[in-house]
């Protein structure tokens, strides 16, 4: 599949994009290069071989939830400017 200069600037102009002819012209290259990418992955014979939903057999390394800093209130408050039994105090900004 390949793309004409009229495919390009409609796509551009469906996509509100404003473009000149040089970039019109430079878009069509490389959109159609990748359509060309695109037609060699497909050409490929697949036949016989499984889908992978994850290339790593979707085992994942996570590390453990563990918590490593504790509740320190009083020292978290130190620079607060306002404070308010234990919560900030910030300007209202809705009335």
């Amino acid at each position: 599949m390949t793309l004409a200069i009229e495919d390009v600037k409609r796509i551009a102009h469906l996509g509100l994009i404003e473009i000149d002819q040089e970039q019109a012209e430079r878009m069509q290259t490389e959109l159609n290069d990748i359509f060309q990418m695109i037609e060699q992955i497909q050409a490929v014979d697949t036949t016989g071989i499984e889908p992978m939903p994850h290339p790593h057999d979707g085992a994942q390394r996570l590390r453990e939830d563990v918590v490593r800093e504790t509740d320190d209130r009083e020292n978290n408050m130190k620079n607060a400017p306002e404070k308010s039994e234990g919560y900030f105090l910030v300007p209202q900004v809705i009335e």
